[in-house]
């Protein structure tokens, strides 16, 4: 949200205009009335911890925004959030690495909630060969990466595909967060060029625009590799860094990428 917005009756009232509801909608679905809901979005009547919890389930506000919710109305955070060096993630970091290294040879990564990359196996690192070391210095955003000129974008053959998949999640992201980095980095994306050797966008592509499994075509020295990428997130972490997390997974979509893949 943006740095003028520091009560909590505007944080409130910015998330439920960003949600499209009125006062009446909200205070019917979160079970309170619309006259206390009102007291509190212009600062006559103060919430309480289980009231603000209740708007914003019914909000959906991401766990690091409770916590920013709560602190404005005075309440201690609901959530922890840790690094996955810490020795108190180890459970949860050698989950992870356990299911990128199983999805050998396979490519598979791991990012933060800005896309940057935490961790990838070795089939991943293939996917790489050729890029510019600049982009490679970390934090690596996997996004600017996959989509920048001087990045994988001249070797993605479904360029303009892959981008309308990317700038579609971004937005999506960018509406539910509020988070005024993702929106920098969307309006970054929006402006890369094509390449010069992109194909023309078809209406056949809008098929893969539903996020579930998106093609994604890469030219490399062993020729095109297709990949349907598909993405897990932990929806149900108390942590907010590990509710963040998004496993990034690619499966080979035809016999010769699987071959490829194979043989590495």
């Amino acid at each position: 949200m943006e740095n003028t917005i520091v009560s909590i009756g505007d944080l409130l009232r910015s998330w439920r205009q960003r949600r499209r509801l009125s006062q009446l909608e909200l205070s019917v679905d979160a079970d309170i009335s619309q006259r206390h809901l009102s007291f509190v979005e212009s600062g006559r009547s103060s919430p309480s911890r289980r009231m603000l919890m209740r708007l914003a389930d019914e909000l959906r506000i991401p766990a690091r925004e409770r916590n920013r919710l709560l602190t404005v109305a005075g309440f201690a955070p609901e959530y922890c959030e840790r690094s996955l060096d810490e020795p108190d993630m180890a459970a949860a970091r050698n989950a992870v690495e356990l299911i990128i290294s199983g999805h050998q040879p396979h490519p598979a990564l791991v990012v933060d909630r800005a896309w940057n990359l935490l961790l990838a196996n070795d089939a991943a690192h293939f996917l790489l060969e050729g890029v510019n070391p600049d982009f490679l210095t970390p934090p690596v955003n996997v996004l600017r990466l996959s989509l920048h000129p001087d990045g994988l974008a001249p070797r993605v053959a479904n360029y303009r595909q892959w981008k309308a998949h990317v700038v579609d999640r971004l937005t999506h992201q960018v509406d539910l967060t509020a988070d005024p980095a993702l929106a920098k980095l969307l309006g970054e994306i929006k402006a890369y060029p094509a390449p010069d050797t992109a194909r023309p966008y078809s209406e056949h592509d809008t098929s893969a625009r539903t996020g579930i499994a998106v093609p994604f075509e890469l030219e490399t020295a062993r020729g095109k590799l297709t990949f349907l990428s598909t993405t897990t997130v932990f929806g149900t972490a108390v942590d907010i860094s590990l509710s963040e997390l998004v496993i990034e997974t690619f499966f080979p979509m035809d016999a010769h990428t699987a071959e490829v893949m194979r043989n590495l």
